[in-house]
């Protein structure tokens, strides 16, 4: 009688542990799935696809790859660009005021004819050209961040529209050694008199990431992308672009370099 009991016994244990194993292997079938689709969703967020986040370390990876004494200008927006209208095209003008202009406005039957004609106008003398100034200035390396660079450019211009002078831009930046290899030779005194000579210098900081500035870099060498500082541009009194040295590469930046470049576009 105890045999059979302790027969029975043992079967009931064998029977729970028969149960407990397909518990234990369904709960570790779960565990494994939930890890599938883990790393299922960790795959869908591989480095080949860029998030908001990834592409802003993208773009930091790519400026701190640039080479030495250049700098990163992000492309213009086109859709922040405001329409603005253009100026080149004149109002149509009324019927009236071009029959008066033309002298065609009719006369009132039986009018009388002039008696005589108008005495033609003197021809006015031709304005005497402005000397350029020769005042020597001194000379002052680095660029500022805070200044205004469309400010310092329109007073150029101004300046240059009433001596005839060129506009020297020079965008850089203080961190760049090209620049100061540059404000060294500028600070030299044969070349010094070259630009006060022949050119109203706006320096232009573009090394703090100075959104204005870009633009203002941007309207006169167009494009965007890596930037070899300094970038010089030379512009006429009227603001149109003579040389630009993002397109044709710096001239040597010594004495001789930069006064060959002075002189040639002076």
């Amino acid at each position: 009688m105890s045999s059979r009991a302790h027969r029975s016994a043992r079967h009931g244990r064998r029977s729970r542990r028969g149960v407990r194993i397909p518990v234990i292997a369904g709960a570790v079938a779960t565990v494994v799935a939930l890890g599938a689709a883990w790393a299922g969703t960790q795959a869908l967020r591989s480095p080949g696809t860029p998030t908001a986040s990834s592409g802003a370390s993208a773009e930091v990876r790519s400026e701190s790859e640039l080479a030495p004494g250049t700098v990163f200008v992000p492309p213009a927006d086109p859709s922040s660009a405001p329409a603005t209208p253009s100026a080149s095209a004149p109002a149509p003008a009324s019927p009236a005021a071009a029959r008066s202009s033309a002298g065609t406005s009719p006369s009132p039957a039986g009018s009388k004819p002039a008696a005589a004609a108008a005495a033609p106008a003197a021809k006015p003398k031709p304005a005497a050209s402005t000397p350029k100034t020769t005042a020597k200035t001194a000379f002052t390396p680095g660029y500022d961040s805070a200044a205004d660079g469309q400010q310092a450019l329109d007073a150029a211009l101004r300046a240059a529209a009433a001596d005839g002078k060129q506009v020297l831009l020079d965008f850089g930046a203080n961190w760049c050694g090209n620049c100061k290899a540059a404000d060294k030779v500028f600070g030299q005194s044969a070349t010094n008199v070259l630009l006060n000579d022949s050119y109203h210098l706006v320096k232009i900081d573009i090394g703090s990431q100075n959104s204005a500035n870009f633009s203002i870099l941007r309207k006169y060498s167009t494009g965007g992308g890596s930037y070899k500082m300094p970038v010089l541009i030379v512009l006429s009194p009227p603001g149109t672009v003579r040389t630009d040295t993002h397109q044709t590469g710096n001239p040597a930046l010594t004495a001789d370099g930069l006064g060959s470049f002075l002189r040639q576009w002076s």
